[in-house]
């Protein structure tokens, strides 16, 4: 008896012109299947998430009120080893960005080499709107909600857009409280004095410079007399912009939800980040010209991070930057029509599976010193996550010429053939 093949149902909002985030994250394993050879018979294992879990958050406001909160965990891909992700609180949270998001810690895990599948979790809330007492309840809550698939060994959560430390903490303590015994592991992000890791705050960072490095090698091209833009300029952008200023690169512009800043001289980046700290954003700092936000993509400079949300490089922007190099900092911001627009221009795009890897490659440093309660120094941390990342980008680089394909694909290539052959030897249960 002949059975139809299957199939994946499409969300009904995603179009030519609107595709989400899952819709994107399709478009490009679609493009990878042909270079699978055999393993592509596996390939709808990368089309349909393991597990996702919609919750809802009720909590108790300071006024007295119980308000109701969506979240989401969702587990794409667990064939290598655990779920990890982060969490992110923002309001525009949806099932749809959480599964791409989710898939992209897939190929990102793989990518890197780590033994993790992909995981992401969030809330649709606006944490400005809370206290920090509603904070602290929501994040309990949503723990406990979402605690039936999180573990140690099952699913790591790590923080992400507005999440930090003492969001972890939260979870790690709620978590651990309905274990009935202490979990350090089942969060990576935490404050050192609960486990956490040293080196996890710049860890992403110094990932996107560390990459964005090699491939400037690749260009011929000098990072010490480059023009550096950046979007977003919190603890991703931030740290990128400083690393890159201390090897003799000029930030030359800075956006951020507070507006866009120019200097062609280049930014003190040390004191900008101070003033972000103090002020929440990039708005009024001194000496800066302020220049309009869609003016960001006009600017002339050599290399661009993107470091803020999915979706920002479209390809009406991408027709219009004057980089030779960008290096995604944020998941998803540059959309597949962008893409195409860029190679055709001869950008050379180093994709967020790759640039932003080195977050997480910290973080399972952090669970593995965890589990051994045995931690190491910052430098060897530090040295360990620029030899992994450096040997990642260059077997992919590697593919890429082989290949004749962009990096993006060249990732994706590496990654779903890891986790595919994965899933072919661990076979079918029951």
């Amino acid at each position: 008896m002949s059975h139809p093949a299957s199939t994946l149902a499409v969300p009904s909002y995603l179009n030519a012109d609107n595709l989400g985030p899952w819709g994107i994250y399709l478009q490009q394993v679609d493009r990878v299947i042909p270079y699978l050879g055999s393993l592509s018979r596996w390939a709808d294992t990368l089309k349909r998430p393991k597990r996702a879990l919609i919750v809802d958050v009720p909590i108790h406001l300071d006024n007295g009120t119980v308000a109701h909160f969506e979240g989401y965990r969702v587990q794409h891909n667990t064939s290598r080893g655990p779920g990890k992700g982060g969490v992110r609180f923002h309001q525009d949270v949806t099932l749809s960005e959480v599964m791409a998001l989710s898939a992209w810690m897939s190929i990102k895990n793989a990518a890197v080499n780590v033994p993790y599948g992909g995981a992401k979790g969030g809330i649709r809330v606006d944490p400005r709107t809370l206290s920090m007492g509603e904070l602290e309840r929501i994040t309990r809550r949503y723990t406990s909600e979402i605690g039936i698939i999180i573990g140690p060994t099952k699913d790591i959560p790590a923080p992400d857009v507005n999440t930090n430390a003492q969001i972890m903490a939260w979870m790690m303590d709620t978590y651990s409280m309905n274990e009935g015994a202490t979990a350090t592991g089942v969060v990576t992000g935490k404050p050192v004095d609960l486990g956490g890791s040293l080196g996890r705050q710049e860890a992403t960072g110094r990932g996107v410079f560390t990459v964005g490095c090699e491939a400037a090698k690749h260009l011929s091209m000098d990072v010490s007399k480059a023009r550096i833009a950046v979007q977003g300029f919190g603890n991703v952008g931030g740290i990128a912009g400083k690393l890159f200023a201390e090897a003799g690169a000029r930030v030359v512009t800075v956006q951020d939800h507070g507006g866009t800043i120019f200097n062609s001289n280049g930014f003190d980046v040390p004191a900008l980040l101070k003033h972000v700290a103090a002020n929440g954003s990039v708005a009024g700092f001194p000496g800066a010209d302020v220049i309009d936000n869609e003016s960001f993509w006009d600017v002339d400079c050599d290399i661009l991070i993107p470091a803020a949300l999915e979706g920002q490089l479209t390809g009406a922007r991408a027709q219009r930057i004057k980089a030779k190099l960008v290096i995604e900092g944020a998941n998803g911001p540059t959309t597949p029509d962008a893409d195409d627009i860029l190679q055709d221009r001869g950008v050379l795009v180093l994709p967020d599976v790759i640039a932003n890897a080195g977050g997480v490659t910290v973080s399972y440093f952090e669970w593995v010193q965890d589990f051994s309660s045995f931690f190491w120094t910052e430098e060897e941390i530090n040295n360990r996550l620029v030899r992994i990342m450096k040997d990642a980008f260059n077997s992919i680089w590697n593919v890429a010429q082989d290949k004749k394909v962009s990096l993006r694909t060249a990732t994706f290539i590496v990654a779903c053939s890891r986790i595919l052959h994965a899933r072919e030897l661990r076979g079918l249960y029951p």
